[in-house]
Order: structure tokens, then C-alpha cells, then sequence
């Protein structure tokens, strides 16, 4: 798969059905990491770490990227971690992940204090006043602890660094939440992967079982709101 993806990004530049090709397989790769992974081990072996600390970095560095794969990707990285024989060893791969998440979120954070609110005219996809509103509400309502909460939750998590920036947050403050939640984040589902993701029932059911963790790790947040409502509700 790995390979046929290299040469397909090499191939598509002249012709149409290279692209017709990653538009039908590109999606499958979030969706069958572990399959991915697994192949990215065996042809790459510890370089795996280099390519998965970026995509992590740019995940929650890049304010244009909350489409690529967070949560599942840690699930499988921890999954290909427990292979017998592996050249990546879960502790390693933990610890680079985690310096990638905070490297990211630090990143995000000062690109946001540099540009500020006029960067959210709408010219950029996911750069647009509905969701940096959803974004600045959610930090209001839940102050510091939303960098940590953030961490559990696709575009919000990529977004939060972003706008904490553009509110000149201090950073010290940020930081120390943002390694927080990094350790949270990346400790629970590496070490959930390395500890689950090889068991038959599991890799069975792959994508049906990291939706449901996603889904656990989303009730921190669901309950913070449905106390918001109440209270609002109450007053």
C-alpha cells in the first residue's frame, strides 16, 4: 500500500488516473491504520518515528490541517508498537509523540499571537468565523483547563492553540496545560494501542473500536457543556 502510494504521488503529476487512484485510496489510509502502519514499519522501521512525529506535529501545529488522523493514528501506533519483533518500541514512540504534540500546540499558539483574528476572513476553509466562534466559546467557558479538555476533541484540539494565541493567553500558563493534556492524550491512546489494539476481536473491528474510544474520551467535554447548559438554564 505504502509503495503504491509513493508512486501514485509520483505519477499523478501527468497523469489523471493517479489522482482518480488517491482520491479512492488516500481515504482508506484513515480509516485502515492499522494496516497502514504496519506497512510503514516493515519498509521504513525506525524512521516510522520521524514520519509519525510530523504528522502529529502538523496536526496540532498547522491550523489548516485538523483533517488529518489524531486519535486513531496514536491507537495504531501503540498497536504496531506490541508486534512481535518490532523495530518501534511503545516508549520511544510515546515520548517522540508527545514532544510532537507540545512542539505543535506551541507552535499553533505563537503563529496565532503573530496573526490574529483578521487571519479568520473566511478566504481558508477551515478558517472562518463559525468555527473560530465555537472555538473562543469553548475556551471562554472553560478558561485553561480548555487546553487540556481540547486535546480530546478532532478540530477543536487543532484550533484551541490557534485562538489561545490570538487571545494572548500566557504562555506560560499555556504551556504548562498544554503538556497536560499532551501526556493525557498521548499516554492513553498509545498505551490503550499497545495494550489492546492486537487482539483479534479488536483488529476485527479497528475503526469500530477507536470511534468508541473517541467517543469515551469526548464525555470530559460533553459533560462540561450539559453543566454549562444547566447552569445557564438555572441563572
Amino acid at each position: 500500500m505504502l509503495h503504491q502510494l509513493v508512486l501514485a504521488f509520483a505519477d499523478a503529476v501527468v497523469q489523471e488516473s493517479s489522482w482518480q487512484w488517491l482520491q479512492r485510496e488516500v481515504p482508506h489510509l484513515f480509516v485502515h491504520l492499522d494496516v497502514f502502519l504496519t506497512d510503514l514499519v516493515r519498509d521504513f522501521g525506525v524512521w516510522t518515528y520521524l514520519i509519525l512525529f510530523l504528522i502529529i506535529f502538523c496536526e496540532t501545529g498547522l491550523v489548516v490541517m485538523p483533517f488529518l488522523p489524531g486519535d486513531s493514528l496514536l491507537f495504531a501506533a501503540g498497536a504496531v508498537c506490541a508486534v512481535d519483533n518490532a523495530p518501534v518500541q511503545v516508549g520511544i514512540m510515546a515520548l517522540v509523540l508527545f514532544g510532537a504534540a507540545i512542539m505543535g500546540d506551541s507552535l499553533n499558539y505563537w503563529v496565532g499571537r503573530a496573526v490574529g483574528p483578521a487571519a479568520f476572513d473566511g478566504k481558508v476553509r477551515f478558517l472562518n468565523a463559525k468555527n473560530l466562534e465555537r472555538t473562543r466559546d469553548f475556551f471562554r467557558r472553560h478558561g485553561g483547563k480548555a487546553i487540556v479538555l481540547a486535546r480530546f476533541a478532532p478540530i477543536i484540539r487543532t484550533c484551541t492553540p490557534f485562538v489561545a494565541g490570538v487571545g494572548s493567553m500566557n504562555y506560560k500558563r499555556f504551556l504548562l496545560m498544554s503538556t497536560l493534556g499532551s501526556f493525557l492524550w498521548i499516554g492513553i491512546f498509545v498505551f490503550a494501542g499497545w495494550g489492546f489494539g492486537n487482539l483479534p476481536f479488536v483488529k476485527a473491528h479497528f475503526s469500530k473500536v477507536v470511534l468508541v474510544i473517541i467517543a469515551i474520551s469526548l464525555l470530559p467535554i460533553a459533560l462540561e457543556w450539559w453543566k454549562h447548559i444547566r447552569k445557564k438554564a438555572a441563572g
